[in-house]
């Protein structure tokens, strides 16, 4: 008959996997609270310090729902006619008296099928937080939205403002050489657009690039939508 390993032997394998899962786990946890702390101290880091909002000029809004970030622009100005890039005519619902569009760069696939965060698979949270995905733009067509704390007036000069309708031209396709995709409401649509979405590019990255571009105050690093909502002050109600 087979003697039987000792109990001390066969136990070893076992305190093994347990031993790396532990080690493992510390090691994600790490990566975790480092990434917090640098997003932390990379909004915090402004760039462009010295930018003060002027005393006239054009309003835009940046808006937020806790999570990501967004430029709410005059559909119509001197400085540019958004109609033309972004028709009403692509929205389910064309015939309102539309005033401004909110515009936005995010991660294809987050995008498309995530209405409702909760709607975001673990699966899916995993892949663009290691390997990242493609870029799509989101815009919404509002008419005169109000100022709130997710909704913050910001007065910049016309120069600024031609700034940033140029780094967005920058990220559009050609009409007709670019997909449309369905929104959430019927007043909002997606845009094929460049870019790879990455820990280090996020959608929040993307409104505080823009704003940066223009020579505005904003955060060097800034990933959670926090990080750049820090820089622009509520509105006064």
């Amino acid at each position: 008959m087979t003697a039987k390993p000792p109990a001390k032997l066969a136990a070893k394998p076992f305190t093994r996997v347990v031993k790396w899962l532990v080690r493992a786990l510390f090691a994600v946890a790490l990566l975790v609270v480092l990434f917090l702390l640098c997003a932390w101290v990379g909004a915090a880091i402004p760039r462009n310090s010295g930018w003060q909002e002027p005393e006239t000029g054009i309003t835009i809004m940046v808006e937020t729902n806790g999570i990501h970030t967004a430029l709410v622009l005059p559909l119509v100005t001197p400085q540019k006619d958004w109609r033309g890039d972004f028709p009403a005519s692509d929205l389910p619902q064309p015939n309102r008296d539309y005033t401004h569009v909110s515009i936005s760069w995010g991660e294809r696939e987050v995008f498309l099928n995530t209405p409702e965060w909760t709607d975001l698979s673990p699966a899916t949270a995993l892949r663009v937080a290691t390997v990242g995905g493609d870029g799509l733009l989101h815009v919404a067509h509002y008419v005169r939205p109000a100022p709130s704390a997710d909704h913050r007036n910001l007065r910049i000069s016309p120069d600024a403002y031609a700034r940033i309708v140029r780094k967005i031209e920058a990220n559009l396709p050609p009409p007709g050489q670019r997909a449309v995709y369905r929104g959430y409401t019927d007043y909002d649509v997606f845009y094929d657009a460049p870019g790879r979405y990455t820990l280090g590019n996020t959608c929040n990255q993307w409104t505080s690039n823009t704003l940066a571009d223009a020579g505005i105050k904003t955060g060097w690093w800034t990933p959670f939508a926090g990080g750049v909502m820090q820089w622009v002050m509520p509105t006064q109600q």
